[in-house]
């Protein structure tokens, strides 16, 4: 796998950098601010590029600001958003062009090297991973009407887990069920909320994005 990395603070960039390599994943360029980021992922077409949501100059949103302009430049390209704080309006702007193939995590989950570098490979691969305090703040921020309000409690943790980015599996040993007590909350989630089987539509990011509230 082949990383671009977005960072304005050398220290952590380099962090990164060595975790990766530990991980087999090579690292083909790492940059300082959001205009060097265009450029480099144009330049080497990264399997993932994983940017820090505040860099210069005006460390607010920069980052944020060039993800969104290299998905649109070159869609598809997965994308791993970091952040210092909670910031809902960040993970719901960068969800909002699509959810396959992009994260938002809290820098502090770095430091558990195996659950990063699993984000990593997942939204590589085209998965979705949604930092599980992003989704705490979100689930009390549901409007009357919203069809996720039709959810039981054990749904809205399978889909809060699913947001994280879980299989099906993970779901399961997570809240102790079997698989298929998993696969029958999914079915419910994805009936309830209207996810009928259609064409290549993708029903599991679909579920995703109600839940961030951008279906």
């Amino acid at each position: 796998m082949r990383v671009v990395i977005a960072e304005d603070s050398v220290l952590l960039r380099e962090g990164l950098v060595r975790l990766l390599a530990d991980e087999g994943i090579e690292t083909v360029a790492q940059v300082g601010d959001g205009t060097a980021l265009l450029a480099a992922v144009e330049e080497h077409r990264p399997d993932l590029a994983v940017v820090d949501v505040r860099m210069p100059p005006s460390f607010t949103d920069e980052g944020l600001r060039a993800a969104l302009a290299v998905r649109e430049r070159l869609p598809g390209t997965p994308i791993l958003v970091l952040s210092q704080y909670v910031e809902e309006r960040y993970a719901t702007d960068l969800i909002g062009g699509g959810a396959e193939g992009v994260g938002y995590l809290l820098k502090e989950r770095v430091s558990d090297v195996a659950e990063f570098v699993d984000a990593v490979r997942r939204i590589a691969t085209g998965g979705t991973v949604i930092d599980p305090e992003v989704i705490g703040q979100l689930l009390g921020r549901r409007r009357a009407g919203d069809p996720l309000r039709s959810l039981t409690p054990r749904e809205r943790e399978v889909l809060g887990l699913m947001a994280q980015g879980r299989t099906n599996g993970a779901i399961a040993a997570d809240l102790v069920v079997t698989e298929g007590a998993v696969e029958k909350h999914i079915s419910s989630i994805f009936a309830k909320l209207g996810l009928q089987p259609a064409g290549g539509e993708h029903r599991r990011v679909m579920a995703v994005l109600a839940y961030l509230g951008h279906a």
